[in-house]
């Protein structure tokens, strides 16, 4: 094999694809197409990966999906397939989601809680990757995680460990 696999798609499975619709929309300021009603929708966070002077790269941003727990598609069977129901009380898909120049972890989490979505954390710093980050679990218990990078913080292109110290607002935690 020369080339690797690609990941296409990842799915947030949902008791109520209607009602994660709106909350993706909502929090995120996401596009979301219906695309099978009340089974799929297509989530299209648009925009372009960057390139390292800031401007659009030719690479589009990942499409992501809403697809029902009690009927997950495609599937060779006409009907719904076991399992039908949420992953209850254990762990659920995670995403990482880079949250823009423009927007907040605030924000994002304010609403994330005021649609539903239960807050686990804020205010923490991973030295791996040299980045800021929060994160919610959505009322369907899958665990999204928002990641900022600091301006003044620089990591290894190697290792992608912080380089030097890293100044952070007190109360933040770091590891």
């Amino acid at each position: 094999m020369t080339d690797p696999n690609v990941l296409v798609f990842v799915d947030f499975p949902s008791s109520d694809v209607n009602e994660a619709r709106a909350f993706y929309a909502e929090v995120f300021n996401w596009e979301v197409e219906d695309r099978i009603a009340d089974t799929f929708a297509r989530i299209v966070p648009g925009g372009h990966f960057k390139n390292e002077d800031g401007t659009p790269s030719e690479i589009g941003n990942l499409h992501m999906g809403i697809s029902s727990a009690a009927n997950m598609r495609p599937h060779k069977d006409p009907g719904p397939t076991e399992p039908t129901h949420l992953n209850p009380g254990g762990r659920a898909m995670r995403a990482w989601i880079l949250v823009s120049e423009d927007d907040s972890f605030e924000r994002i989490l304010e609403a994330a809680v005021r649609l539903g979505g239960t807050e686990l954390w804020r205010e923490h710093f991973w030295t791996e990757f040299g980045g800021c980050n929060a994160s919610f679990i959505d009322p369907w218990g899958n665990q999204i995680m928002l990641w900022q990078h600091l301006p003044d913080t620089e990591t290894d292109d190697d290792t992608h460990e912080v380089v030097g110290e890293v100044n952070l607002p007190p109360g933040w935690t770091i590891e």
